[in-house]
């Protein structure tokens, strides 16, 4: 049994006695709750604050997702609660699971709650916070909770559910009072959800409120932001860049580097693993065959599209366009997107193409010419197919044409105010409010075609029922432009120009001949040197994700960086490319060895030489230079002024970015004259001409309120990830994928 295994302990170590006490408890205040079916699992308030693929693993890696201070992440444990919040987000969301990007949140959410409970929840127990029964009964049942109150509520309205509502859309604490008695199975495993959430951002709460009680800011550090942001330093300074000595006059020992590694250990900390691939792409394009086939095939479907009628020509560009899209837009002049001019003078059913438009052949009819208003304003009465609250099915197409047509008469008699109707029957909530009324639009608002076209084609005072996937609209033309002008109705066919699986498969062959010929690091590098192809580079890649560079649905490929071995080289395919990769770089998490950091370290090492030779140079030249003159002078470096320099501007003329040269001067008195100094961005001395300061305030409250807030607005981002570092942590959520 490894170490890892001596220390791993029960993930959840609360008693059973405990965790049913205070639903005990609700359950004696309170009634019985009927009917909560489906209630949202809260994800965790502070998992932003704590944020950061096929075959499976042999040994401990088949049943460990990672470890957290000596506690074994259960694989299965953790896709249980990974697949909790997909059925939770399936829930919310008509049968929807989100797909692979709600998987990578569910995942990357539960992790989190694992940090919590394992890295930052044992803090507070070490102080001794807790959540007693009182509270959390306060908190779910007598005045609930923001995040009680959003489970209640639809996701999409905002508005609490009707059975815990008010009449005016408020919570109902006697409904909700009544609520837990004797609920089962999903419903009391939702209910214990709520209240474990609760206790949780109670905890989170007494915990960010200790600390923030113990961050202050003194009278003296108070005074040091003064005269950080009100004391200004006029400076003049000679300056020499590391980049004015050539890289090629350096010569670096392996003594050098190790020493300059040994002294700068901590340049070199990796807080987190990552990987660094290099590749080389096969893109997968279509061939001058593949073109030809499909510019063929569009051909046809152009000669075929012209024998259709007006009332064939959906069920033809169903069978016919890419995923069964039917796709008719109205153009005018100015926005016409066929190139042939003819199109304006072409009788409706003329077939243009088919045209090579990059991503696609595309055939277009003509299927109509209209005059239409410029503008027009209507108002609509919605008999919708589904209930708006819940987005159920309510009725038929067939019904709710039946319920149109009654209004229609109504309204057409005289006999209903549509005003009212509006009110009693429309499903639409977005114009409800208006009365129906949308308000003006022209050809370019995005309502559905139907509903648009009847009030641009349609006269001030026409009353019509018009049918939409959503149902039929009761349409009344409120008023239309004088302005009118031509619309040309265009029904389009996409064929996508893509290549055909037999060119895929033989670049995909000669992806694999690559890779199976250049099997080793030192193959790779030198095929690709010798075939001059183009190397691209993958780095900084942590475990987990999904996307390398430009590459989406690089699971795969991430999974093999985290297990092969520096110098491996491996074959992926993507939907429009094969690569040959190499593992070029591993960093695990802490200080990275030394052959790791190779040319980071050169760089640095290099910098440190320059800086070395250059405050030589100063030293030589001008170190009894009385005044920034006579320094330039000796030097033959001419000298730069700078006014109103702060501690926290930190720019600087024809220099950049110098923390060092900053410090220098705040920290110089005025008339003063600094040694040679080797700063971040080349070796500097410097003058200070003169300082100004503000007035000293009688207090400096001020300053004292703006550091406080600035301090405790980042308590608990750095609070938070510094438990996390301090944490043992060692995580493998692709194991999981």
């Amino acid at each position: 049994m490894s170490n890892k295994e001596k220390k791993v302990q029960p993930v959840d170590t609360v008693p059973k006695k405990e965790r049913i006490s205070v639903l005990e408890m609700i359950r004696k205040r309170t009634g019985l709750l009927v009917g909560i079916v489906g209630l949202a699992l809260v994800i965790f308030i502070l998992e932003s604050l704590l944020g950061s693929g096929a075959s499976l693993f042999g040994g401990d890696e088949m049943t460990s997702v990672g470890y957290i201070n000596g506690h074994k992440i259960d694989r299965n444990e953790f896709l249980s609660r990974v697949e909790g919040q997909i059925n939770n987000y399936r829930q919310r969301n008509q049968g929807s699971d989100g797909g692979d990007a709600m998987r990578s949140e569910a995942i990357e959410s539960v992790w989190q709650q694992y940090v919590i409970e394992h890295a930052i929840k044992p803090q507070f127990n070490k102080i001794g916070i807790s959540v007693g029964e009182d509270e959390t009964y306060e908190k779910v049942v007598v005045n609930p909770a923001p995040s009680i109150i959003q489970q209640l509520s639809d996701p999409n309205t905002g508005k609490l559910n009707e059975q815990f509502a008010r009449p005016d859309g408020s919570m109902d604490l006697v409904k909700w009072k009544q609520a837990v008695q004797n609920v089962v199975g999903d419903q009391e495993m939702a209910v214990r959800q709520m209240e474990d959430n609760v206790k949780s951002t109670v905890l989170f709460e007494k915990f960010r409120s200790l600390i923030n009680k113990g961050l202050y800011v003194t009278k003296a550090e108070a005074k040091d932001g003064f005269y950080a942001e009100r004391k200004k330093f006029n400076i003049s300074f000679v300056t020499k860049s590391y980049s004015a000595v050539s890289d090629s006059t350096i010569k670096l020992t392996d003594d050098d580097l190790q020493k300059y590694y040994n002294e700068h250990k901590y340049e070199f900390m990796n807080l987190e693993t990552e990987r660094k691939i290099e590749y080389v792409s096969f893109n997968v394009v279509p061939s001058p065959e593949d073109l030809a086939n499909i510019e063929k095939e569009a051909q046809r479907v152009a000669d075929e599209f012209k024998g259709k009628t007006l009332s064939e020509d959906s069920a033809y560009m169903t069978q016919e366009s890419e995923n069964g899209n039917i796709t008719i837009q109205n153009y005018t002049k100015k926005t016409m997107i066929i190139s042939d001019s003819s199109v304006f003078t072409a009788a409706p059913g003329t077939v243009f193409g088919p045209y090579n438009e990059g991503a696609y052949f595309k055939v277009y009819k003509l299927q109509a010419v209209n005059s239409i208003a410029d503008s027009a304003r209507v108002r609509h009465i919605l008999i919708g197919l589904n209930d708006p609250k819940t987005n159920q099915a309510r009725r038929s197409m067939a019904q709710a044409k039946k319920e149109a047509d009654s209004l229609v008469v109504l309204l057409q008699a005289k006999k209903a105010n549509f005003d009212s109707l509006v009110v009693n029957y429309s499903d639409d909530m977005g114009s409800k409010e208006n009365g129906g009324d949308y308000g003006w639009f022209d050809e370019t608002k995005q309502f559905v075609e139907p509903f648009k076209n009847a009030g641009l084609m349609g006269t001030k005072g026409n009353l019509s029922a018009v049918e939409t996937q959503f149902g039929y609209h009761i349409i009344e033309v409120l008023d239309v432009s004088k302005t009118r002008h031509t619309s040309y109705k265009l029904a389009q066919i996409f064929k996508p120009i893509v290549p055909s699986d037999e060119t895929n498969q033989k670049i995909f062959g000669q992806a694999n001949q690559f890779g199976g010929e250049n099997n080793t690091g030192d193959l790779f590098d030198k095929a690709v040197d010798a075939q001059k192809l183009v190397k691209r580079v993958g780095d900084n890649i942590k475990e987990g994700d999904r996307q390398v560079g430009g590459l989406e649905g690089a699971k795969e490929l991430v999974r093999w960086v985290y297990t092969a071995k520096k110098g491996d080289v491996g074959i992926f395919s993507f939907a429009d490319r094969h690569l040959v990769a190499k593992l070029s770089g591993i960093k695990n998490k802490g200080i990275l060895p030394m052959e790791e950091v190779k040319e980071d370290l050169a760089l640095k090492t290099k910098q440190a030489k320059k800086a070395e030779m250059l405050l030589e140079e100063f030293k030589s030249k001008a170190g009894n230079a009385t005044n920034i003159n006579d320094a330039s002078t000796k030097l033959g470096i001419t000298v730069t002024s700078q006014e109103d320099l702060s501690f926290v501007s930190g720019m600087i003329n024809e220099v950049g970015v110098d923390p060092i040269m900053v410090g220098t001067a705040a920290g110089s008195k005025s008339g003063s004259l600094s040694k040679a100094t080797a700063g971040s961005t080349g070796v500097f001395i410097l003058a200070i001409n003169s300082i100004k300061t503000d007035p000293e305030p009688a207090d400096y409250i001020e300053f004292k309120s703006k550091r406080e807030i600035a301090i405790k607005s980042r308590s608990d981002y750095e609070v938070f990830n510094s438990l996390k570092e301090l944490a043992e942590i060692e995580q493998h959520k692709s194991r999981v994928d």
